[in-house]
C-alpha cells in the first residue's frame, strides 16, 4: 500500500492504491504513519518525498472507510479521527525536509498531506478541493495545516463552498510552491532536493522548528489542537446533517439540503 524507495539520502514514499485514487482507509493511514515514523528516525535519510501512483495524488476518504464511519458512534469516530490526526502531525513535524510530489489531483485529506509537507510541487492538470462541506462535514483534522498554507481568508472561502480549484489557484494561494508540466515534475523535485541537501541537516531542522515556534505551532500545541478537531469531526459525522450527507454520497443522490 505504501512503497518505500531509498536513493542516496532520499526516501520516497509512494501511496499505491491507484484503483481508488490513493484514497485513505484505516490501513493506509496506519501504514503511512508507521513508514514516516521509521524514515524520520533514520539518520541516513536526509529528505523525504511523498507521492502517489496513477492519475491522482489522493482522493481523500475511501468509500468503504466512509461507509464504516457513517455507522460508527461518536466515540468511535473520535478515535478514528485521532488516527488521521496522528498521520498529519507525524508528517508535518517530521525531523526531515519533506516534498509533496503531486502527480495528480488531491481532495480532502489529500490536500491535507500536501499542506503538511515543507515543499509542494504539482503538475499543471492537477485539481484540488476541500469538499467535506458537500457531505455536511468540515475538513477539521487537516484544517490547522491547510489554513497555515493558504491563509484564513482563502480557507473561509474554500472550506465553506467545497468547490474545486485548479493548480494555478493552488499556487496563488500558497498550497503549492511550483506548478510544472508533467515531464518537468521529476526534474523540479530533483532540483529542490539538491538545494535542500546542500543545507546543514541540523540547521535545516532548526529552521523548520523556528518557523513552527514563531507561529506557536510546536508539536505539543498541535496535539492539543488535534483533540479538538477530532472531537469536532466526530460530532459532525453523527449529526443529522452529517449522516444525511454521507448517506447521500454513498447512495449517489443529492442531499436533502439541495
Amino acid at each position: 500500500m505504501i512503497q518505500l524507495a531509498l536513493s542516496g539520502r532520499v526516501a520516497t514514499l509512494t501511496m499505491n492504491r491507484p484503483d481508488v485514487h490513493n484514497a485513505f482507509n484505516a490501513e493506509l493511514i496506519a501504514e503511512l504513519t508507521a513508514v514516516l515514523t521509521r524514515v524520520g528516525a533514520d539518520p541516513e535519510v536526509r529528505a523525504v518525498v511523498l507521492t502517489g501512483t496513477g492519475k491522482s495524488f489522493s482522493a481523500g476518504a475511501d468509500l468503504n472507510w466512509m461507509r464504516a464511519m457513517a455507522a460508527y458512534s461518536e466515540a468511535e469516530n473520535h478515535a478514528d479521527a485521532l488516527k488521521l490526526a496522528d498521520l498529519m502531525r507525524t508528517l508535518a513535524y517530521l525531523p526531515k525536509p519533506t516534498i509533496a510530489r503531486v502527480q495528480g489531483s488531491a481532495f480532502g485529506g489529500g490536500v491535507g498531506l500536501i499542506a503538511c509537507c515543507d515543499v509542494a510541487i504539482c503538475v499543471e492538470q492537477a485539481k484540488f478541493g476541500l469538499t467535506e462541506s458537500k457531505l455536511g462535514l468540515v475538513p477539521a483534522v487537516i484544517s490547522p495545516y491547510v489554513v497555515a498554507a493558504i491563509s484564513a481568508r482563502h480557507a473561509r472561502r474554500w472550506f465553506q463552498s467545497g468547490a474545486i480549484f485548479d493548480a494555478s489557484r493552488a499556487l496563488s494561494m500558497g498550497l503549492v510552491h511550483e506548478v510544472v508540466a508533467a515531464d518537468d515534475l521529476d526534474p523540479m523535485v530533483a532540483n529542490e532536493l539538491d538545494a535542500l541537501l546542500k543545507a546543514g541537516p541540523t540547521s535545516a531542522l532548526v529552521a523548520k522548528r523556528l518557523v513552527e515556534g514563531i507561529f506557536g505551532r510546536d508539536e505539543p500545541a498541535q496535539r492539543k489542537l488535534d483533540e479538538q478537531t477530532a472531537a469536532l469531526i466526530a460530532r459532525l459525522r453523527v449529526s443529522l446533517e452529517g449522516q444525511e450527507g454521507l448517506s447521500a454520497f454513498l447512495e449517489k443522490r443529492p442531499p436533502n439540503w439541495l
